[in-house]
């Protein structure tokens, strides 16, 4: 079993950046495909990125592409969400996620694929 902890929220302005964080403990990291997802208030959970055991594929949701980008660091147990040109729909409660992928190069981008979730970190963008 993984426990997953997300760091790097914050506030941050208009057109600002983050770097969000997810360390993961407990278990072997690299059997696991891991994702990024938000919750708005009032809102469902989305998905925002996800990428391979071996880093070596990704997938970004539409509302990510060309402003976000994941990357891991297997060697640190790490998942990072790079965050730029930050709007305030961004605004939200993100989530880190992981779970056992048969294939190294596998991602899965619905919430149900997922076994293991973080706590969460806040990020608010203001105008």
């Amino acid at each position: 079993q993984v426990q997953l902890v997300e760091s790097g929220g914050g506030l941050v302005q208009v057109g600002g950046s983050l770097r969000l964080s997810c360390a993961a403990s407990g278990s072997t990291f690299t059997v696991y495909a891991m994702g990024w997802f938000r919750q708005a208030p009032g809102k469902e959970r989305e998905f925002v990125a996800a990428i391979s055991r071996d880093g070596g594929t990704t997938s970004h949701a539409d509302l990510a592409k060309g402003r976000f980008t994941i990357s891991r660091d297997n060697a640190k147990n790490m998942v990072y969400l790079q965050m730029n040109s930050l709007k305030p729909e961004d605004t939200a409660v993100y989530y880190c996620a992981a779970t056992r992928s048969v294939q190294s190069y596998f991602y899965y981008i619905t919430s149900s694929q997922y076994d293991y979730w973080g706590r969460g970190t806040q990020v608010t963008v203001s105008s």
